[in-house]
């Protein structure tokens, strides 16, 4: 019974949240823009995006998952130095796991690294929006031993 109480609980919070979400019953739609002009500027371009593991579309992300299958390779502390349609650019940290003696046991090291994003496109998800379609990384001082000083990835779609 006390599992009941606590479904009925939080259905009820739940509720309560979305028709809070919805604003007062009175409330009247938003006047329409009177020019295509208008129109414009109430709806900025879409930013290009940088799409993760779970298809969610990122915008100068703070970290970013590498390897979705293991996370035994991430970017983190990621700082945007541009973004725009047609590129983007950062620097941040590269952890990545030896795998030795084997990935469950190893060890992850971290690595300086620049972070370039190009190659626009449409999403499969959302064709009205732009994805970055390749990542490049540099590794400006130690690398991972199994990987050239720059290496260049497509991303998924």
């Amino acid at each position: 019974m006390p599992g009941l109480a606590v479904t009925k609980a939080a259905a009820l919070c739940a509720a309560m949240a979305f028709v809070a979400a919805m604003g007062p019953a009175s409330a009247s739609p938003a006047a329409a823009p009177s020019s295509a002009a208008a129109q414009a500027v109430a709806q900025p371009a879409k930013d290009t995006v940088l799409v993760d593991c779970s298809s969610k579309p990122q915008v100068r992300p703070a970290d970013f998952i590498l390897a979705c299958g293991d996370g035994n390779s991430r970017l983190a502390s990621l700082r945007w130095t541009h973004w725009d349609a047609d590129s983007a650019k950062a620097r941040g940290v590269n952890w990545v796991n030896d795998c030795d003696p084997y990935c469950a046991a190893g060890t992850f090291h971290s690595y300086r690294v620049v972070v370039r994003l190009d190659q626009p496109q449409d999403w499969n998800k959302d064709p009205q929006q732009q994805r970055y379609g390749r990542m490049t990384l540099t590794f400006p001082g130690d690398r991972p031993e199994r990987l050239a000083r720059t290496v260049t990835y497509s991303l998924w779609n």
